[in-house]
């Protein structure tokens, strides 16, 4: 199964005189790296957020975010009375101030401190519990855009997976033109030599034997077959197996680079060319498959 590590998740918290929106987005990384944004007076739940997130998530750069907006109409804000009560007890026995209206005298009254206070937010258990199902809710969403993102992931790869596999027979193609090619350059430059050398011709024929076996890539394009039908094995599993291809993608990597080692001719190694070039483009969408 394919799981993108990109992704987003959005769900709106309807609480009493306010409403809280929370967002989580996430993108490749090898780890979890998790930064979180919230009012203060959530705090004290941020473990309890980021264990979760974690746990739901495994992997990504994500980012958490909780914005509240008050409702219209709602005010946590209220008159103290007794303090400017008090206040306009004290305004009232200045002498020089007798003369003032009481609109005045209330105006810089409300400007001294402690006359407004201010209903400090408590997180209460229902109140927890409603954010953490919306929680839920948003790393679902999330989770789903990653699986959507994943499927086209698992498409393109797979696809340039079989493109290496199908330039394999094209390889082999050019394998005798490649041997009958050597065997006329070793037998062209013995020629020169017959004339004026004694020449072994079992030693010789040992020596062609070993040279061609240099060159053999049959043991190559096996593995490298086998590598590829691995990796469609991982792909079709139900859990995430980002990793676990990354492993094997080296492991095809190796193969071909040996095939291009071994080559020895142009035709082929345009072939490992292409597939080189099909390898890199399935190891950058790897990148971000959790």
């Amino acid at each position: 199964m394919y799981k993108s590590m990109t992704g987003y998740g959005k769900a709106i918290c309807d609480l009493p005189g306010k409403t809280l929106t929370i967002e989580i987005k996430s993108l490749n990384s090898k780890s979890m790296d998790l930064n979180m944004r919230m009012p203060s007076v959530y705090k004290e739940k941020e473990l309890d957020m980021r264990n979760l997130i974690s746990q739901s998530l495994e992997r990504g750069k994500t980012d958490f975010s909780m914005y509240v907006e008050n409702k219209p109409g709602y005010n946590q804000s209220r008159l103290n009375q007794a303090v400017i009560l008090d206040f306009y007890r004290q305004f009232n026995e200045l002498p020089f101030l007798e003369n003032l209206n009481k609109e005045a005298v209330l105006a810089m009254i409300m400007r001294l401190p402690d006359t407004v206070e201010l209903d400090k937010d408590v997180l209460s258990d229902d109140e927890w519990h409603l954010i953490e199902k919306e929680i839920v809710n948003a790393i679902n969403m999330l989770n789903a855009f990653r699986v959507r993102e994943g499927e086209i992931l698992g498409k393109d790869i797979l696809s340039r997976v079989d493109k290496i596999l199908n330039l394999i027979p094209e390889v082999e193609q050019f394998e005798m033109e490649r041997i009958e090619k050597v065997k006329a350059r070793l037998n062209d430059q013995l020629k020169e030599f017959q004339y004026n050398n004694s020449i072994d011709k079992n030693r010789f024929e040992q020596e062609l034997i070993f040279y061609l076996e240099k060159l053999d890539v049959t043991e190559e394009k096996v593995r490298l077959r086998a590598h590829a039908e691995y990796f469609h094995e991982v792909s079709a599993l139900d859990e995430p197996s980002g990793k676990k291809l990354g492993f094997i993608v080296q492991e095809m990597g190796r193969e071909i680079n040996t095939l291009g080692s071994k080559a020895n001719h142009q035709s082929i190694q345009r072939i490992v060319v292409e597939m080189k070039d099909e390898l890199e483009k399935i190891k950058e969408q790897l990148l971000n498959v959790l």
